[in-house]
């Protein structure tokens, strides 16, 4: 998808889920945090992967919060090998900081499997329960899991949050929001593969949908296999504001004003 020159700029953007915190980002951060800001992203929420890029993300918020950068922490499904008594001391205290809007990322990925099965179900059980417990949302990973997913979800009976990268259909979408979750879509709803995405997207209910880069993964088209970063959230923006059949400026602020509802945060500037 392009961009034609003279569509107007979108204000109010949130970028949902990126990893700012990821070292791919080391040698232009400030650029890259500056370009966001002239696409008009408003807000920017870095999310932790485990304990040190977790307080990465909250000493990124901290420095840059006038760019409107909000920090997570949390345990990715990948590191799950890891989760022992200890690391659930450090993601605690990590998740109760004021400075914490969500716990996350966490989950199940049964795609790539890198790390046990069990130990998957276990930190993501347990986080969920941190969430709930902490009155906070749960960013969620899910990957050919989505049976899996939803019954742990279903267990945690209150806990709010989203489903971020959407990579299922309308009708697993459905059962995600039965049970109170907001779905969030990434760059892959730009690609020529992605019709049963596009769907979800398509009819996603107005006050649940986010949009987000994941970057530095997943850019949009045209910028696949590229790395992403939050500026091409507008990108994303305008392909799914294309499939709803909506204006982007309205869904952008629309998107934005979700998220930072979800995520406790303060009104756009």
């Amino acid at each position: 998808m392009t961009v034609p020159q003279d569509a107007p700029a979108l204000a109010g953007l949130a970028d949902s889920h990126c990893h700012l915190n990821a070292g791919a980002f080391d040698g232009d951060r400030a650029e890259v945090i500056a370009r966001a800001q002239a696409a008009g992203v408003e807000t920017m929420i870095v999310v932790g992967l485990d304990p040190e890029s977790s307080e990465r993300a909250m000493d990124l918020a901290r420095h840059h919060g006038g760019a409107g950068l909000a920090a997570t922490a949390g345990l990715h499904p990948h590191e799950a090998a890891r989760f022992d008594g200890a690391m659930r001391a450090s993601l605690e205290e990590l998740c109760a900081r004021g400075d914490c809007c969500a716990v996350g990322e966490t989950g199940l990925d049964w795609f790539k499997d890198w790390a046990p099965r069990d130990h998957q179900l276990e930190s993501f059980r347990w986080q969920l329960a941190l969430a709930r417990r902490l009155d906070k949302p749960v960013v969620i990973h899910s990957r050919d899991a989505h049976e899996d997913t939803l019954r742990l979800v279903e267990e945690a009976e209150g806990v709010r949050g989203v489903m971020h990268c959407f990579s299922y259909g309308p009708g697993e979408m459905e059962r995600y929001l039965a049970v109170g979750l907001s779905i969030s879509f990434s760059g892959n709803v730009t690609y020529r593969t992605a019709d049963a995405i596009r769907a979800a997207a398509a009819t996603c209910p107005a006050e649940r949908i986010l949009v987000e880069t994941d970057s530095p993964y997943l850019a949009p088209i045209p910028h696949r296999r590229e790395r992403a970063e939050p500026a091409h959230v507008a990108l994303t923006l305008r392909r799914v504001a294309e499939a709803r059949g909506e204006d982007p400026a309205s869904l952008a602020a629309r998107t934005g004003e979700n998220a930072r509802r979800l995520f406790g945060l303060a009104a756009a500037r």
